[in-house]
């Protein structure tokens, strides 16, 4: 070995020593920055779980960006023929509903997509309001992790709730619009998605002022179903309760069995990802809301059918044209975002709550469309759902079948009359073109 070869080594090693110095350095450098960053973090994450400003903001981006797009004054050239609609349609429901709707003819609005949005943001924020306080009481102050993990996770929902309201609100026609989880029984408005319904109108090749008609009927039955039946507001809203009551403990279970519990789970729900985030008593729950959702969908469809008939003579062709248009071949977004928000539960409700209300007036006629709304024991199981004439059996077993039964498209039976007194309401949107 050299006396240069020595030198050398001696270089290197010092070489080494000022990179390992350098190292140690530069990681202290971005362990202090990180710290810096999660603590600022810490302290200027903001205390709620949602930007609601900012998802607004995104939703409405995507809305203006999307086909259709009506200025304020096409928008409100509809005016008077939603007027001229409710005017004919609202008696004509109070006639064969046997109940009066009051102020129903002044409770409604013509929106854009917009408009739609920012109402439903008042309900999301209602819903989540419920959970914001546990949800931030349960992580606490986990320190400089605890600042950066809120602020992410605000940031994930805001970016979710904005693409939801902006991609749904390209999609629903109209909407019976109140707030299911508050105290007071105020009744609803009813909402109507004007650039959605003209644009559908148009893909339908159907006149846009029949199209407004029927659903004006269709969202007004909603209005006679929640406000003249007093369980069912109560119904629904303690199970919604029970439902938002448990996703804490749940969402526990899950992180603390990791993501092979989680993925299991989604085997195990592979017809229904939603039920993966449920326990069995959740999903009992769960299943009594969808069929209650199934009898409120497939009663307006019916009525709509029914009560259009009189005043609107193209009924029967607005009707197929529309199914036919439900059951073409969806997108791959279209069928994802439906399967993961439960929009394709929202379809098949619709079509079997229709089927069921339509055996059930073909099989026992106008006493058993009353019976319906009797209370919570009148209910369709998940069987009776496909089956309505042993739900009119168990309903009214003395009845037996009646040969009075209505045939589809019957106008001229006795109206229904009230079996539960007046005033009720729920929440939820409808979404007749989904």
């Amino acid at each position: 070995m050299t006396a240069d070869t020595t030198e050398r080594q001696r270089g290197n090693g010092r070489g080494n020593e000022r990179t390992v110095v350098v190292g140690i350095a530069v990681g202290a450098g971005l362990a202090l920055a990180t710290r810096y960053l999660a603590k600022r973090a810490q302290r200027n994450a903001p205390a709620g779980m949602v930007d609601w400003a900012r998802v607004e903001q995104i939703a409405a981006a995507r809305l203006a960006a999307a086909p259709g797009a009506l200025s304020a004054a096409h928008l409100h050239s509809a005016d008077a023929d939603y007027a001229r609609a409710m005017t004919t349609a609202i008696p004509l429901l109070e006639q064969h509903l046997g109940q009066p709707l009051p102020g129903v003819v002044e409770r409604y609005e013509v929106v854009d997509r917009a408009g739609w949005a920012r109402a439903n943001i008042v309900t999301f924020e209602s819903l989540i309001g419920r959970l914001e306080a546990r949800v931030l009481a349960s992580t606490g102050d986990r320190g400089v992790g605890g600042g950066l993990a809120r602020a992410a996770n605000r940031f994930i929902t805001t970016q979710q709730l904005g693409f939801l309201l902006g991609y749904l609100g390209q999609r629903v026609l109209g909407q019976y619009d109140i707030a299911l989880l508050s105290a007071e029984a105020t009744p609803g408005k009813l909402l109507f998605v004007e650039e959605n319904i003209r644009q559908t109108a148009a893909t339908l090749g159907v006149p846009a002022s029949d199209f407004r008609t029927w659903i004006v009927l269709h969202e007004a039955t909603h209005a006679f179903e929640f406000e003249a039946n007093t369980w069912i507001r109560p119904y629904v809203r303690d199970r919604l309760e029970q439902q938002l009551e448990g996703v804490l403990d749940q969402a526990r279970d899950l992180q603390a069995g990791g993501l092979g519990a989680f993925i299991e789970r989604l085997r195990e729900a592979r017809d229904n990802p939603l039920a993966a985030f449920l326990t069995p008593e959740q999903r009992r729950l769960f299943d009594e809301t969808q069929r209650v959702m199934s009898l409120l969908e497939g009663f307006s469809d019916w009525v709509m059918d029914e009560v259009g008939a009189q005043v609107l003579p193209n009924v029967g062709l607005i009707r197929d044209r529309f199914e036919a248009r439900r059951s073409q071949r969806r997108g791959a977004l279209d069928r994802l975002v439906a399967r993961l928000t439960g929009l394709d539960l929202k379809l098949e409700q619709y079509r079997r709550g229709e089927r069921f209300v339509a055996g059930v007036a073909a099989a026992g006629g106008r006493e058993a469309i009353n019976a319906l709304w009797s209370g919570p024991s009148a209910l369709p199981s998940e069987q009776e759902l496909a089956d309505p004439e042993a739900w009119v059996r168990r309903v009214l077993p003395s009845s037996a079948l009646p040969p009075t039964a209505l045939p589809s498209g019957s106008s001229s039976a006795p109206p229904m009359q009230d079996t539960n007194g007046s005033s009720g309401s729920t929440n939820g949107f409808d979404t007749p073109d989904n």
